[in-house]
């Protein structure tokens, strides 16, 4: 076994356990700082592939942007899990299920379509994570679902906005779901 398979493997093997980490942690601030671990594997994993600009986006925008703004919301609303009792739904195990059967044929395909053989020059495929050919490829062929995501980013953030407005006078509906909040 040569030297950079067992990185591979060490690197892989801790990335496998933050991701466990993160779904079978109890508390939500020790599930951010295992997904913060797994974001950092990711980019080393990018490194080892010789993608050092997804590597730079890995640590910039995941590690460094999301798992951030987790834990600031986990703070704010308060990170104490042991009152909550989530409520039985029987459509949340059948809709848990379905999600996770067509989570496993997508990654079944994928690997279907790696046993197919690769060009004749599979170096111009990734170019090493080349910000001009992310660049490229993200404005030429893959237009149409940048455009899509950049829309519901637009979205999201135009809900967030109306949901976290204080409530006003002349609400009717807002007033009333500050009285019921209250209790008076």
């Amino acid at each position: 076994m040569s030297l950079s398979v067992l990185f591979f493997v060490l690197v892989a093997g801790v990335s496998l356990a933050a991701a466990v980490g993160v779904v079978v942690s109890r508390q939500p601030v020790h599930s951010a700082l295992f997904l913060l671990t797994n974001f950092a594997m990711l980019a080393v994993l990018y490194v080892t592939l010789a993608a050092q600009f997804l590597a730079a986006v890995q640590v910039i925008v995941y590690a460094g942007g999301i798992v951030v703004l987790i834990l600031f919301v986990i703070m704010l609303i308060g990170g104490d899990t042991n009152d909550f009792v989530a409520p039985q739904r029987s459509w949340t195990r059948v809709t848990a299920l379905g999600l996770g059967i067509l989570l496993l044929a997508g990654l079944l395909y994928s690997f279907a379509q790696r046993l197919q053989p690769l060009p004749p020059n599979p170096e111009d495929l990734v170019q090493g994570g080349v910000p001009q050919a992310v660049g490229t490829a993200l404005f030429t062929r893959f237009i149409l679902p940048f455009e899509v995501v950049a829309f519901l980013l637009l979205v999201a953030l135009i809900g967030a906005l109306i949901l976290g407005r204080p409530p006003t006078s002349d609400d009717p509906e807002a007033a009333l779901l500050q009285q019921d909040s209250t209790g008076r």
